[in-house]
């Protein structure tokens, strides 16, 4: 089978948007985070705002078309033994080494933690108590943060093989392909409604906490995202459907956005439920056009061997585990110097930049030991095609 250039060039860029966006974290107005500037920007909220509502869907899905082509070549327990290996390893790595630099500046930050970090590493290695909010994960006494997402990609893998039997059944190939051969409106409104419905039945009951065990409405989302993913694979009806309709996704997608914005912007927090579930509605809509615009967009564009995509495929898992402690690190180094609203956040994103290269390039990629730890294959002693089209972080 031909490479998928377009599917792994948007898998890169992807993950890049995940750093920009949590670089945008650290200097949104109103929004909470692990630490904060003092370089607050409302102009912000739009483009974050934008990204926010599709930005994990796209990379769930984009993980569950890596299933599709990883569970045609390999049995079942392979197929588990290699994911576990492979996003398990790093996420208990991360969690350990990477992160912790996180809490640390967070409990910091607020005045809950002594500054400090070898004894708060002391502290943390051993599972202590924590002051109530003294950081995000306080109560179990640590935290995996934005690593969260290896552990709902890992349990996601696991439900979909238990699901296989149905899927590959024919009442599953059927609900397959009754969904790979949507056209027209119907492509952009039919895998909307499942998303909305979940809204209405869990949102309001399960809130968004980071909870793998109790996340049910995030779990219904992004599970949601993956599957389509796996239906999607690589299947030429819908995937010259989603490039033909792009033009026409992406000015759906921009006109939804910008009444939900304005409802968000304009409307007061307490409105009669229906109109609360209007704009849920209109949210959801707005995230799947999205999602069909982008995937349109990379069909039509992105399906060439570019020369950066071989560097990307394998160094955007290291990148992924290190951005956000290299971000929130920097940071919360630079608040005390007083730097102005233009230096300081290009010192940040800068130094975020350098930071994952030089680790990635000069280390990670060079040093056995290390690969497995930052979920990539072992190095290959002599050169031979590379078949795989796994996403990034999984």
């Amino acid at each position: 089978m031909q490479r998928r250039h377009d599917i792994d060039a948007l898998r890169a860029l992807a993950f890049a948007l995940l750093i920009l966006y949590h670089w945008g974290m650290f200097y949104v107005a109103d929004w909470g985070w692990h630490v904060k500037s003092t370089h607050l920007a409302d102009w912000l909220h739009l483009p974050m705002l934008a990204v926010n509502r599709w930005r994990m869907d796209l990379v769930f899905l984009v993980s569950g078309l890596s299933v599709n082509f990883l569970l045609r070549d390999s049995a079942i327990g392979r197929f588990v033994a290699q994911r576990s290996w492979r996003l398990l390893l790093p996420l208990l790595f991360g969690m350990y080494v990477v992160v912790p630099i996180q809490p640390y500046a967070e409990g910091v930050s607020n005045g809950l933690v002594e500054p400090g970090f070898l004894n708060f590493l002391v502290r943390y290695y051993g599972h202590g108590q924590w002051p109530q909010g003294a950081f995000a994960g306080w109560e179990y006494g640590f935290t995996w943060n934005h690593l969260w997402y290896l552990a709902y990609l890992w349990t996601y893998s696991l439900v979909l093989v238990a699901l296989l039997p149905f899927l590959r059944s024919k009442a599953g190939l059927h609900l397959r392909g009754a969904f790979t051969s949507l056209r027209g409106p119907w492509l952009v409104l039919l895998p909307a409604l499942p998303l909305a419905i979940a809204t209405f039945a869990l949102q309001s009951r399960f809130p968004d906490t980071g909870d793998l065990v109790h996340d049910w409405y995030r779990h219904a989302i992004y599970f949601t995202a993956f599957l389509y993913g796996y239906w999607i694979g690589t299947d030429t009806g819908i995937w010259d459907e989603f490039a033909r309709l792009r033009r026409r996704t992406l000015a759906f997608a921009a006109g939804l956005f910008a009444l939900y914005f304005a409802c968000v912007a304009f409307l007061p927090d307490a409105v009669p439920a229906w109109l609360d579930r209007s704009v849920w509605l209109l949210r959801n809509l707005y995230l799947w056009s999205a999602l069909c615009a982008i995937l349109g967009f990379a069909r039509a564009h992105l399906d060439r061997p570019w020369p950066w995509l071989r560097w990307a495929n394998e160094s955007v898992y290291p990148w992924y585990v290190l951005h956000q402690s290299f971000i929130v690190g920097i940071g919360f180094l630079l608040l005390p110097l007083g730097l102005g609203p233009v230096a300081e956040p290009a010192l940040v994103l800068l130094g975020t930049v350098a930071g994952c290269w030089l680790l990635n390039d000069l280390l990670i990629r060079r040093i056995a030991l290390l690969r497995p730890l930052f979920g990539l294959k072992a190095a290959r002693r002599y050169p031979a095609p590379d078949r795989s089209t796994e996403p990034a972080a999984g």
